[in-house]
C-alpha cells in the first residue's frame, strides 16, 4: 500500500473548509470526483462507523478514528460494502483493512492549508491520485462560495 499526499491552500477560514469536508450536501459534490453518487453514511462522531457508498452500491467501511473540529479528521478502514452487504473477511476486504485517510487544516492570515493523506493499493494509486487533485479543486471552489 502507498500513501497519497496532497496539499492545497484555500483563501477561506478553516471553519468553512471543514464544513465542506463534513456537511453532506457539500461533501457529496467533491466525493463525486471519486465515483458518481458517492456519499458518507455517518454522524462524524469519533469512534463511530462511516460507510462511503456510490451509485453502484459499492464502497468502503471504516470508523472515525480521530476528530478535532476545524483541525484534523482521521478515518481508518476495515471493510468493504457491496450491494447492501458489509464484508470484513474477503480478500478484497483484507486489502483495505488498516488503511487510513487523514485531513489536516491549518489557518494563517485568512488562508487555510488543507493537507490529505490517503492509503491506496498500488493498482489504484495513479487513478486515485488524479481523483484527489480534482477533489481538492472542488473543495477549494466550494470553500470560496
Amino acid at each position: 500500500m502507498k500513501t497519497i499526499k496532497k496539499t492545497v491552500t484555500i483563501t477561506a477560514p478553516k471553519e468553512k473548509v471543514w464544513n465542506v469536508l463534513v456537511e453532506d450536501e457539500l461533501n457529496r459534490l467533491w466525493f463525486a470526483e471519486f465515483s458518481p453518487g458517492s456519499h458518507a453514511i455517518t454522524d462524524w462522531i469519533e469512534g463511530h462507523k462511516v460507510t462511503f457508498v456510490d451509485d453502484s452500491k459499492r464502497g468502503i467501511i471504516g470508523k472515525i478514528a480521530e476528530k478535532h473540529p476545524y483541525e484534523m479528521l482521521s478515518i481508518t478502514y476495515d471493510g468493504i460494502y457491496s450491494d447492501g452487504e458489509e464484508d470484513f473477511d474477503s480478500d478484497e476486504a483484507q486489502k483495505v483493512k488498516g488503511a487510513y485517510e487523514k485531513y489536516f487544516l491549518t489557518e494563517e492570515n485568512g488562508a487555510t492549508t488543507l493537507s490529505i493523506e490517503s492509503d491506496m493499493g498500488e493498482e489504484y494509486f495513479d487513478m486515485m491520485s488524479e481523483a484527489w487533485d480534482k477533489a481538492l479543486e472542488k473543495i477549494e471552489t466550494l470553500s470560496l462560495t
